[in-house]
């Protein structure tokens, strides 16, 4: 699955065009190497999100296409 697209299915960002201006921006590095919008995502990697001051990094542990806006969070795990 695509990173732009995962971003936004688990709903870490609200839409997949902010979520495609990140990855382009050099904001979004998996496993430690930013990467473009079309990453293809893999179950294990870990993802960091830089924004103003802080960072957001995370888990994936589940790919799907769809799920319940409840059922999101199930997806990743935030990690320190």
């Amino acid at each position: 699955m695509r990173i732009d697209k995962f971003l936004k299915v688990s709903r870490i960002l609200k839409r997949r065009s902010v979520a495609n201006d990140a990855c382009s921006g050099g904001r979004v590095s998996v496993n430690g190497k930013d990467v473009k919008p079309s990453y293809s995502l893999k179950v294990g990697d870990e993802v960091e999100i830089r924004f103003g001051e802080g960072s957001l990094k995370f888990r994936v542990l589940v790919l799907k296409e769809t799920v319940k806006k409840e059922e999101a969070t199930s997806l990743y795990e935030i990690i320190n």
